[in-house]
């Protein structure tokens, strides 16, 4: 209701409409035709009202950095599926290359070591060692 986000944020409610006829502002209608804010609206209301009382920003100038906004929020959301694309494509053709199942979360091959090989060249070593020793 703009008689109550008028209170809420201390502006006339005139200057709700205003921001509505300039297009600043969307609200829904009931069917009775009164505005119903939304979160999202009022998060917005609180963007113009910082722009305007905070920085001097004309209506003009708020008109464009919220366009802008939008825009940056909408291309985030691009850069967002086309990263998440890009992530599965990759899992993708590394789990294709790599049937064995080795670590899938690497960037470069990795090479997978015998461990029983290990296991006997340590205790080739542990024995020459011990026998440096005597």
């Amino acid at each position: 209701m703009i008689s109550a986000v008028a209170e809420q944020y201390e502006i006339h409610p005139q200057t709700l409409r205003l921001y509505e006829r300039e297009g600043l502002l969307a609200p829904s209608r009931s069917e009775g035709n009164t505005r119903l804010y939304t979160e999202d609206d009022l998060e917005r209301l609180e963007v113009i009202l910082h722009l305007t009382r905070d920085l001097g920003v004309n209506l003009a100038g708020v008109e464009i950095i919220l366009n802008m906004r939008e825009k940056m929020e909408a291309m985030q959301a691009q850069m967002e599926g086309f990263i998440g694309t890009l992530n599965r494509e990759l899992s993708q053709r590394v789990s294709a290359s790599n049937p064995r199942g080795t670590n899938s979360n690497s960037l470069m091959p990795v090479i997978q070591i015998n461990s029983m090989a290990v296991r006997s060249e340590r205790r080739v070593s542990s024995d020459s060692k011990k026998r440096r020793e005597r």
